[in-house]
């Protein structure tokens, strides 16, 4: 199946490639139809104000709220199934960490004090930690993805590209919304949401969702379930207009994870008690425990004033906390061997000022922002065969300060040009503490008992400041009322740092910490409608230059481990993007994706512990989670029933060959999969009620989504992966009053 799936995606994109010319010439010649047989505009705000897709001249992927709904979208995670070229799923070792890459750029560390390489965005302000990220789809608008570097209205760690997750304004008029799911595997969620307003010029409203499931496995140690949810979100608005002219939005949300921790499945055998290899890859023997909990916490006040028609002034505050207290046996033993307990706690105060232009020919925006954050944590590497612990602990300040403009001219009724830059400036105070412990039990560091280290690997305190101009400059031209071609320059930026776990014994620079890296991409693209606008596409031709790559390693030593996030040098990445939907008749809609993607490294320095040297190993190396072909297909077939409409959606995506991390390792490396989902949702005709039944991975594919890698004796070869889901079902009564 997966090699038909493959098949499928590359004649596809053949197709693609060879029709283009014809889709340009037939749209130019055929006439208007009525609005019936036509695909929706579909309205986004990637460059801060609300455009049509097809004139915004960036790569960007759009899911309303109502197409998330027909495909029984549980979390963003969702989003690498129907994005091109994208990654974002469950971190490894966690159940709301979030990992994202975009078109091979991005990070996989989640540790305190690593920014991510793709930015999160709620609602305008950014979430500058991983943990509590793993967002459930419930009182939402759209999400929007937009492809490559964003460094200059999304310039906070956008290096990769930006992930924004738009919530619903208020309703005019009172409602309330109930939904009940249950499901495989204990499911049973519940979620209500709902508005008022008071008076004339107030709206409050708010929602609060349950999400529990039973394990898809056990801990066979504890008893415990395992690969289990317990997630309690809510979250609550009051939106004021006392003017026309005047608007405020107050918004707090709280997510709580209480759901037990997530072990790796052992791949290879060891030679301790317990060491074999489960049958059941979401089974665990671990005898860490079970003991899991995250929470996140944000405050938000956005307040926009329109000056006038061709100006608007708009403020957002932002203040967000986060912690975590977790374990991760790396080992998936009751021993000891290679175990992991830990805490990582955050906040952040975000203030940003935009100024709105809309001339007659020309539109922009211009404003200036402030981010300071703290973020800290601590964890043990419990080595049982050496008998002792590792306590490594820290934390890092920053202050991020940032202007930025983007402007759009129109030259003329076809021909327009849009300029942008942004300036940044990071201030970064580190402070790592690593130290070795007799005993295979809990350091100081993570609240065990006082004591005196055997040696102390690392402690320092140091400071740097990082600075970066990036630009944008677009052109794009209206081939005819339908079609844009655009051209597009952008660079990206993500600073530098220190590393937490950095060993100075073993790596003395890692206390100078590692320097920024930046992309420089180019896009050639091609958006609008086809065969009388019932096809709506967006197609992108792409090649980034990056250089001076931040990769972080961990190579098991005779001691211990040793962590390394060195500046490793350069890569070279290039593809090409097509996505859109397909109206195929009054009863069949299509949705669609395909992605090509191919990185290599040009130059990767790497620290050889023997020889206290650097060297060049660029030809032993790949680039993470970059699989060469990625795609999506969902057919909608809707029909009249009961007095209602029937939606049917079967969907299949797919993902070629990637590699975990960039040495390349045949047990932990995934092959090419493909994920068949089915959706069946009827509605009545005042959206009063709906029915809906899900069915995911429905030909119970496994797939790895992560894993650990620490062969040998000390470790008991604990090579460990995390699975995707099985096959699930739900079922679903939502109603509307």
């Amino acid at each position: 199946m997966n090699k038909f799936v493959k098949s499928a995606l590359l004649t596809g994109a053949a197709i693609s490639a060879l029709t283009a010319p014809a889709v340009v010439a037939q749209a130019q010649e055929v006439s208007e139809q009525p609005a019936a047989t036509q695909v929706e505009e579909v309205i986004v705000t990637a460059r801060r104000r609300e455009e049509s897709l097809r004139e915004v001249p960036v790569a960007v992927t759009a899911l309303s709220s109502e197409r998330l709904a027909l495909t029984g979208a549980a979390d963003v995670t969702v989003l690498q199934q129907q994005t091109p070229n994208a990654t974002v799923q469950v971190a490894r070792g966690s159940n709301s960490t979030l990992i994202s890459f975009i078109r091979g750029v991005g990070q996989q560390d989640p540790l305190w004090g690593f920014d991510p390489g793709v930015g999160l965005y709620v609602d305008d302000v950014y979430v500058a930690r991983p943990q509590g990220a793993v967002l459930d789809i419930f009182d939402i608008e759209r999400i929007e993805v937009l492809r490559g570097p964003q460094g200059t209205l999304y310039g906070r760690n956008t290096i990769g590209g930006a992930i924004k997750y738009v919530t619903s304004r208020l309703a005019p008029e009172p409602e309330l919304m109930l939904r009940g799911a249950v499901g495989s595997d204990g499911q049973l969620d519940m979620i209500a949401s709902g508005s008022l307003p008071v008076g004339d010029y107030l709206r409050i409203g708010g929602a609060v969702a349950s999400y529990n499931r039973d394990g898809f496995g056990q801990n066979l140690t504890t008893g415990a379930d395992h690969y289990d949810k317990d997630v309690t979100a809510a979250r609550v608005s009051a939106e004021l207009a006392p003017t026309s002219n005047l608007f405020f939005r107050f918004a707090w949300d709280r997510v709580e994870d209480n759901s037990n921790a997530r072990h790796g499945h052992r791949e290879v055998a060891g030679a301790a008690p317990g060491a074999d290899v489960l049958p059941g890859i979401y089974d665990t023997r671990s005898g860490l425990g079970d003991d899991n909990y995250v929470e996140t916490e944000g405050l938000s006040l956005t307040a926009e004033w329109t000056i006038n028609d061709m100006l608007t002034f708009k403020s957002i505050t932002a203040r967000r906390d986060g912690y975590t207290d977790t374990v991760i046996d790396f080992d998936g033993t009751p021993s000891p061997t290679l175990d992991i307990p830990a805490y990582y706690a955050d906040d952040q105060f975000t203030q940003e000022f935009q100024l709105l232009f809309n001339g007659a020919r020309w539109q922009g925006v211009a404003g200036v922002y402030y981010l300071d954050s703290h973020a800290e944590g601590a964890f043990d590497t419990v080595l049982g065969n050496l008998g002792v612990s590792i306590g490594t602990g820290g934390f890092v300040d920053t202050e991020s300060y940032a202007v930025f403009a983007d402007f759009n001219f129109d030259l003329s009724d076809r021909l327009r040009v849009a300029v942008g830059a942004r300036y940044t400036e990071d201030d970064k105070t580190g402070f790592v503490n690593r130290a070795t412990y007799l005993g295979a039990g809990q350091t100081p560091l993570t609240g065990g008992p006082a004591a005196t280290p055997l040696v102390q690997n690392t402690l320092y305190t140091n400071s740097r400041s990082f600075s970066e101009f990036t630009p944008r400059i677009s052109v794009s031209y209206d081939l005819n009322d339908d079609l844009t071609g655009y051209a597009a320059f952008s660079q990206g930026f993500k600073s530098g740092g220190f590393d937490m776990r950095g060993d100075a014994l073993a790596t003395p620079d890692t206390v100078d910490g590692y320097d920024p890296e930046t992309v420089d991409s180019y896009e050639l693209g091609l958006k609008g409608y086809a065969f009388d606008r019932r096809l709506t596409f967006s197609s992108a031709l792409f090649y980034s230059d990056y250089q001076d790559q931040q990769v972080t390693t961990q190579v098991p030593t005779a001691t211990g481990i040793a962590s390394f996030v060195d500046n490793v040098g350069a890569s070279t990445i290039y593809g090409a993007e097509f996505e859109g939907s397909l109206w195929l008749t009054d009863f069949l809609t299509a949705n669609f994706a395909v992605g090509y993607l191919r990185a290599e490294f040009e130059e990767f320095i790497r620290y050889n512990l023997t020889t206290m040297q650097y060297e060049d190993i660029s030809d032993l190396v790949v680039v993470q989670n970059s699989p060469r072909w990625s795609g999506y297909l969902g057919v909608t077939w809707t029909n009249d029933l009961l007095d209602g409409q029937l939606a049917i959606t079967p969907s299949v995506s797919y993902r070629d060959d990637f590699s975990q991390f960039e040495f390349p390792n045949p047990i932990l490396d995934q092959e090419g999969y493909a994920l068949v989902d089915l959706s069946v949702v009827w509605t009545t005709p005042d959206q009063r009620w709906q029915l809906a039944l899900h069915g995911k991975n429905l030909t119970d594919e496994e797939y790895r989504t992560g894993g650990y890698n620490f062969p040998g004796a000390l470790f008991d070869n604990s090579i460990s992966a995390f699975y995707g889901p099985p096959r699930t079902w739900t079922a679903a009564l939502q109603m509307r009053f």
